[in-house]
């Protein structure tokens, strides 16, 4: 009674573990914008015949684009956001003191001399 639960429940999670690397497969698929539209349907129609086989070939043959074309697709243009973020002044007591000026002589307003501070030191306003 009890080992018979035992292999259901051990069924269960291998049915359901396999029903995931297919969709895994399917998706990377349908992502991967290097692989031919021919390869697509012969990896498809593979997987519809034969699939145990196909899912463990797919995953040991283009396992390492899988994860490369998945690093790409949860972080797009990463490098690209950290070049539009402030970086702190070579000079930063030098540029506060600009602005502090600037305050003082009725230039520019309290907001305005916060945020050079603040890109002066290198951080974000969102002021």
């Amino acid at each position: 009674m009890i080992w018979d639960i035992f292999l259901f429940m051990l069924m269960a999670f291998y049915v359901v573990a396999y029903i995931f690397v297919v969709v895994l497969v399917i998706v990377d698929l349908f992502r991967d914008d290097t692989l031919a539209g021919g390869w697509k349907a012969l990896w498809i129609l593979f997987l519809v015949f034969v699939p145990m086989l196909t899912a463990l070939v797919y995953v040991i043959a283009r396992g390492r684009g899988m994860a490369a074309r998945s690093a790409r697709r949860s972080h797009p243009g990463a490098a690209e956001v950290d070049d539009y973020r402030p970086g702190a002044s070579a000079d930063p007591s030098g540029d506060i003191a600009k602005a502090k000026e600037l305050l003082d002589a009725g230039v520019i307003s309290k907001g305005e001399f916060d945020a050079l501070k603040s890109k002066a030191l290198g951080n974000q306003y969102f002021g």
